[in-house]
């Protein structure tokens, strides 16, 4: 062996540590062969291939580490641990062994198990919920109350309301299986299947509700009934969580068929009857037993808001005789269909009761505690009540409120008294035929508080159900003239330059000196000068009072004798849309007015007495305006239930207010409203006339009090309700506002005042600029005389001759100071006058959209008949 022969390195240390030490180390992870297992050079060759080739899958490769060098996270946590295996935790959430987004996104597992112990948590909760709560008394729940009204200064008015409804408990087998068959198919059709919920009703109306939908209740019968028996009206989530708990324990202890009764007897079908037998006497008359199947599923209709489902109208104005029919009907149709589509009517049996048409039920009948004004007072306060508080009217027809109210019995009793000796000394039904269905209707309020002291709804509550001193649809004539007026002081006529839509600073203030043309059937014109036309194309001519001309006059003269033509053509000046606005600013109802044509400014619109007397008391009121309200508080058990809070705000100028009373003091003083002068205390006012003397008011105010009365005919008992004509009504060839509706006022008036100071209106100061109106000049040779006479004059009347046509030219054909050129004509007609000089009947403009001869009685304002805006 050569010296220079490599030796292999020799271990350190000697024995069998040294051997082990120079024996090589398994692959960690890798299986070490066995010693006595046989390997040849190739099959070893082969065991190191293939963990290269796993190397290189796992990311080794050359030149890298091998995993045996890294470690696993197995051995590196054994490593850590000391050796021993990493601990298993019971929510592996961040997920061990996991890198990046993986470890924080549970597993299924995780998902899964958290789902279900969830749902555990909520069965178990309910669960204990159902075996804790108790199913209340019912009858404690359930009885009803009286409530007690109370005049202004604190003495009781009248105890009526809860304690006095029908409520008539009748056994299930009394209850007809239609009525039972129209509940069922409209309201639950699952009834005798749920257990007192329906899960998917609820989720149907949650997302109708998100949708944007009509909202839905998703209720069942059962959940009604409970609700109904049971519970508080209260809208809270309380309460709708308890409803749904007792509703499933009623649902699976109690019978379906009492559960139905039980709803049945209990809901509210308006009228003030509770319960299936109370209705059914309510509408139709009749034993609940004898219901039609027709009957049946109109009062099922009324279980969805008897409010809005009496034929015969309700509360607001959503709540007409003419739109509840429609809902009704609709509803009744509905009803008999859902009864076909669930198998509770045949096809055949739906077609015969549709074919008999709707089942129109009976007029409402007044309870006996209503006699004379109380049941328009009580009935006034419920619905100011419903309207303005949290409290609904099935809640207070159920009565245990304590209602303190605006009303002062003697002015009541002193409106009622006046009215009552006016008609007594005039109207006589049994000598005249024209004097046949007169009614009077009328409001005062409080100028400076708003609130109501006196109505007078009609000749008595038992007898005439219609309270006319709220909406009735009566159209209010010249008395709207007031709000042209405010209107042109507080924005201006429009400059005849410019565009229609003008800026203040565009338009010029008007000054009640201004003057303007009052003469008989003048050609209305635009702003600009031009002449108006109809859709037709046809021009409007204005006619006066008696046909009377009054030639240059100014718009104080105008409003004193309340000539028409000036003040037409000052709303086509300042603009219909701002007088509009005006009469909202002053308290008018917008839901009240009418379209605002060109003689929307003449009186078209049909405020109810109340919002009148209201408006007016804003200019009272140096142009603060405060709603009218009716009701102060109320209480219940002691607690206060709703207290009222007023808002006034400042509707108008001082100065634009004032100098309306001061012109308005002179139709009193000196014009057309002398009837109603109060002596030595200060009065300004109204008159106003309809066309063909279908209605007349006077409206006026002193610093104390507004007050708004007003008088027409109408039968209740015609199938085709409409305003007759009170032509010799009283003996009188016409009815103005200067006659009996001003005798009322003035009496009423004095005797609500006696002893109270005399109070004198704020001075008015000199507002806008004395301007000319188309027809006028401001030629010296033109100037009118202001003063005012006691007794106008009459012009010499407009020649019967055939009128000349109108000139297709927009430009005038004569001059204004030309005393025999009349411009316009003497063309008109029956009515107001007429398009192109033909026939005006319905007293508006001709192609005027929604014009009427016959206006009806109880509808909302919507154009009806145009007036001419006659006074006397």
């Amino acid at each position: 062996m050569s010296e220079h022969r490599r030796k292999p390195p020799q271990p350190q240390g000697g024995g069998r540590a040294a051997s082990r030490r120079a024996a090589p180390q398994p692959t960690p992870g890798r299986r070490t062969a066995s010693p006595s297992s046989s390997a040849t050079p190739g099959s070893a060759r082969g065991d190191d291939a293939g963990f290269a080739r796993r190397a290189d899958r796992r990311g080794g490769g050359p030149g890298r580490r091998r995993p045996s060098d890294q470690g696993s996270g197995a051995v590196a946590r054994g490593r850590r641990d000391g050796g021993r295996p990493g601990k298993k935790r019971f929510i592996d959430y961040p997920r061990a062994g996991k890198a990046g987004i993986r470890r924080w996104v549970p597993s299924w597992k995780l998902v899964l198990g958290m789902g279900f112990t969830f749902i555990g948590l909520i069965l178990g909760t309910v669960g204990i919920a159902l075996a804790l709560v108790q199913v209340p008394d019912a009858q404690k729940a359930a009885e009803t109350q009286k409530n007690v009204y109370y005049w202004a200064d604190g003495k009781q008015m009248v105890v009526a309301g809860g304690g006095d409804l029908n409520r008539q408990i009748v056994p299930f087998a009394k209850i007809p299986k239609s009525m039972q068959s129209a509940v069922i198919s409209a309201e639950n059709a699952s009834f005798y299947d749920d257990w007192g919920v329906d899960p998917m009703g609820i989720a149907r109306a949650v997302v109708k509700m998100a949708q944007g939908g009509e909202t839905q209740s998703g209720s069942t019968i059962t959940q009604q009934f409970v609700k109904n028996t049971y519970l508080s009206q209260e809208q809270t989530l309380k309460r709708k969580a308890t409803e749904l708990l007792i509703s499933i324990r009623v649902g699976t202890s109690m019978d379906k068929n009492d559960i139905l009764a039980g709803y049945l007897n209990t809901a509210y079908y308006g009228r003030g009857a509770y319960g299936i037998q109370a209705a059914a006497r309510a509408y139709f008359d009749t034993d609940c037993s004898k219901l039609t199947a027709s009957q049946s599923a109109f009062l099922a209709a009324t279980l969805n808001g008897p409010n809005l489902y009496d034929p015969y109208g309700g509360q607001g104005p959503a709540a007409t005789p003419e739109k509840n029919l429609k809902r009704a009907s609709d509803r009744w149709k509905w009803t008999l269909d859902r009864e076909v589509e669930v198998g509770r009517m045949t096809s055949a049996e739906r077609d015969s009761w549709v074919q008999k048409g709707f089942p129109m039920p009976q007029k409402p009948k007044a309870a006996t505690n209503r006699a004379g004004q109380i049941g328009y007072l009580t009935d006034l306060a419920d619905n100011y009540i419903v309207a303005h508080s949290g409290i609904s009217k099935s809640q207070l027809d159920r009565g245990g409120y304590q209602i303190h109210t605006t009303f002062d019995r003697n002015k009541v009793d002193a409106l009622a008294k006046s009215v009552e000796e006016v008609r007594k000394a005039n109207i006589k039904p049994d000598v005249r035929e024209r004097d046949k269905f007169v009614q009077f209707g009328g409001a005062s309020v409080e100028p400076k508080t708003g609130k109501i002291v006196a109505i007078y709804g009609g000749a008595n509550a038992l007898e005439h159900y219609t309270n006319n001193a709220d909406y009735t649809g009566v159209q209010v004539g010249s008395t709207f003239k007031p709000f042209v007026l405010a209107a042109a002081m507080s924005e201006g006529k429009r400059n005849p330059n410019l565009g229609a839509t003008q800026t203040m600073s565009q338009r010029t203030l008007v000054s009640p000196e201004s003057i303007y043309n009052g003469d008989n059937k003048l050609t209305l014109r635009n702003y600009n000068g031009t002449v108006w036309r109809d859709t037709n194309g046809g021009e409007w001519r204005q006619k006066n009072d008696g046909d009377e001309s009054r030639g240059l006059i100014t718009l104080r003269t105008a409003m004193q004798f309340s000539v028409n033509t000036p003040f037409i053509q000052l709303g086509m000046d300042v603009g219909t849309d701002k007088v509009k606005d005006a009469a909202v600013k002053a308290g008018l109802d917008e839901d009240q007015l009418a379209a605002p044509t060109p003689t929307f400014s003449l009186g078209t619109s049909a405020p109810s007495a109340i919002r009148l007397a209201g408006a007016y008391a804003t200019f009272a009121a140096s142009g603060k305006q405060t709603d009218p309200y009716s009701v102060e508080k109320v209480e219940k058990d002691g607690q206060p239930a709703y207290t009222h809070e007023s808002a006034s705000k400042q509707a108008f100028s001082p100065k634009v207010a004032n100098n309306v009373t001061d012109v308005l003091k002179t139709v009193v003083d000196a014009g057309t409203g002398t009837s109603a002068q109060l002596g030595n205390r200060p009065a300004a006012g109204k008159t106003g006339t309809t066309d063909e003397n279908r209605s007349a008011w006077f409206a006026g105010y002193t610093p104390q009090l507004s007050t708004a009365i007003g008088m027409y005919r109408v039968d209740p008992n015609a199938k085709k309700q409409e305003f007759l004509s009170m032509r010799g009504v009283g003996g009188k060839e016409s009815i103005h506002g200067a006659s009996f509706p001003a005798e009322v006022w003035a009496d009423y008036m004095g005797k609500a005042l006696k002893g109270q100071p005399v109070e004198q209106f704020e001075p008015a100061e000199p507002i806008g600029e004395k301007i000319y109106g188309d027809g006028a000049s401001p030629a010296p040779s033109a100037a009118p005389s202001t003063s005012a006479s006691p007794s106008p004059s009459k012009s010499a009347s407009p020649s019967p001759s055939k009128p000349a046509s109108p000139s297709p030219s927009a430009s005038r054909s004569c001059h204004p100071l030309d005393l025999r050129c009349k411009h316009g004509g003497n063309g008109g007609g029956n009515g107001n006058g007429g398009h192109s000089g033909g026939p005006g009947d319905n007293g508006g403009p001709g192609g005027e959209p929604g014009a009427s001869p016959s206006p009806e009685p109880s509808r909302r304002p919507g154009g009806g008949g145009l007036f001419g805006g006659m006074d006397g």
